[in-house]
């Protein structure tokens, strides 16, 4: 049954496990209001204050934003979206939470907006072996910057699908460790996360083996008893 209540999702998964490409078609396909912390960072270091000159610092030199200053610029966008409750047919979230204490400040954002009872967290599900082979043959556009994972029908191709350019493979890409601490890191921080919301009967868990589409229609299925979306 579709909810009077927006769907808020939350989208967890490993680097390579393919998040970003399901964000993609979630955002394309189901007409959600999309709310990232990167996109919101990059406006906000915009301004010429303190705290955009901090972000913009901090961001140049591979730094993390401190959780208080994240959640101020969620708390706003939660407003601005509450603001337009009726027309909402969902929200996506991206990049948070990765921190328990992120995942705490989440559920209490939520529950102060009315939302938490309609709310999951999907996470797109691989082992760090398929993590490691998708992102030592992952390709990018020559011409165009679009990374091509490493996964179903899109290993067979030999141009890029957007706009036909050549694919080559990023020397940072082979750097076998640097890939590892990046799933080290996940499993500190955000495995924390996973079972917090696993323990509250929030989180869907998806097979992010298969390809694209099958990964993607696993996704709707989980959704579907809370929202209408188009086919």
């Amino acid at each position: 049954m579709h909810s009077s209540k927006p769907l808020v999702v939350v989208f967890l998964g490993k680097s390579g496990a393919g998040k970003g490409t399901q964000l993609d078609l979630f955002k394309e396909r189901m007409g959600f209001d999309f709310i990232g912390s990167g996109d919101l960072l990059r406006n906000r270091k915009k301004a010429t204050d303190y705290t955009g000159t901090k972000i913009s610092d901090v961001i140049d030199n591979g730094g993390l934003i401190a959780t208080p200053v994240v959640f101020h610029l969620w708390m706003s966008e939660f407003e601005r979206l509450k603001s337009k409750e009726e027309e909402l047919k969902g929200i996506v979230i991206d990049g948070s939470p990765r921190k328990i204490r992120e995942a705490y400040l989440m559920s209490e954002a939520l529950e102060w907006y009315g939302w938490n009872d309609n709310f999951k967290v999907i996470l797109i599900d691989v082992s760090d072996e398929e993590v490691l082979s998708r992102i030592a043959n992952r390709r990018i556009c020559v011409d165009c910057g679009e990374i091509v994972p490493y996964v179903g029908d899109l290993k067979r191709l030999s141009h890029c699908p957007k706009c036909n350019g050549d694919l080559i493979k990023r020397a940072e890409d082979s750097e076998t460790e640097s890939v590892k601490k990046r799933l080290e890191w996940f499993q500190e921080e955000v495995g924390p996360v996973i079972d917090f919301y696993r323990e509250r009967d929030k989180l869907v868990t998806i097979n992010g083996n298969q390809a694209v589409e099958d990964v993607f229609n696993d996704i709707l299925n989980a959704i579907k008893e809370d929202v209408d979306y188009k086919d």
